[in-house]
C-alpha cells in the first residue's frame, strides 16, 4: 500500500496543495471503505461531494474548510488521532474536524441527540461542514437507500437530518437551500420506493 503522505514541520501549505494533501490521505485511510446503498460506492465519493460543497458554498476561499470537509470522517470511521491531524495538516484545521466528529464511545441514540443538541453552538465555519454533509447524506438517501432500511428508518433519518440542521440555520443560505432541496428529493425517492414495493 502506497504509504501516507508525509507529515511536514510547515502546514501552513499552499492552499491547494493543503487541499490535495488532504485529498491524498483521506483516500487512503478510506481505501477500503463503502456506502452503504447497494452500489457500494467508495467512500471517498462521499468526501469529495462533501468538499465540493464546501468550496462552492464559500468561493473556493476556505482551503482549510474543504480540507476539514475530505478528512471530517478519519477519526469516527479510521482511528486517526486530532494530533495526526494537526501535524500534518495544522489547528485549525483538526479543530475543525473534531467539531463535527462524535464520540463513538456513545451509543447510536445518543450521539444522534447530542448532534441536534450541539448544532447551534458550532462555529461558523463548523455549521457549513456540517451542513454540506447532511446534505450529502440525504441526496444518498434519494439515489441510492441502504437495501437493509426500511421506508420508516428512512424516513425518520430525513427527519432527524432536519432537525440537526435547524440549529445551523442563518450559516449559509445556498447551503440551506440545498440541504431543503435534498431532504424534499429523499421523502419523494422513500415514498416512490414503498409504493412500489407495494404494487409489486
Amino acid at each position: 500500500m502506497t504509504p501516507d503522505p508525509v507529515p511536514t514541520d510547515d502546514t501552513a501549505a499552499p492552499p491547494l496543495a493543503l487541499v490535495v494533501r488532504a485529498l491524498a490521505f483521506a483516500t487512503l485511510r478510506h481505501t477500503d471503505q463503502r456506502r452503504k446503498g447497494r452500489r457500494a460506492q467508495p467512500y471517498v465519493n462521499h468526501l469529495a461531494e462533501v468538499a465540493l460543497l464546501v468550496s462552492e458554498s464559500t468561493g473556493g476561499t476556505d482551503a482549510e474548510l474543504v480540507a476539514a470537509a475530505l478528512l471530517h470522517d478519519v477519526v469516527e470511521d479510521q482511528g486517526v488521532t486530532a494530533a495526526e491531524i494537526e501535524s500534518t495538516f495544522g489547528a485549525d484545521v483538526a479543530a475543525l474536524v473534531m467539531e463535527v466528529t462524535d464520540d463513538k464511545a456513545l451509543e447510536p441514540a445518543e450521539r444522534k441527540r447530542l448532534q441536534i443538541v450541539h448544532a447551534p453552538h458550532l462555529s461558523a465555519r463548523g455549521k457549513v461542514l456540517k451542513l454540506a454533509d447532511k446534505t450529502c447524506n440525504l441526496r444518498s438517501l434519494a439515489e441510492d437507500a441502504p437495501e437493509d432500511w426500511s421506508f420508516s428508518r428512512a424516513r425518520a433519518y430525513v427527519e432527524w437530518s432536519r432537525a440537526v440542521v435547524a440549529g445551523l440555520r442563518g450559516s449559509n443560505a445556498a447551503l440551506e437551500a440545498a440541504f431543503d432541496a435534498a431532504a424534499e428529493a429523499a421523502i419523494t425517492a422513500i415514498e416512490a420506493r414503498r409504493l412500489e414495493r407495494a404494487e409489486g
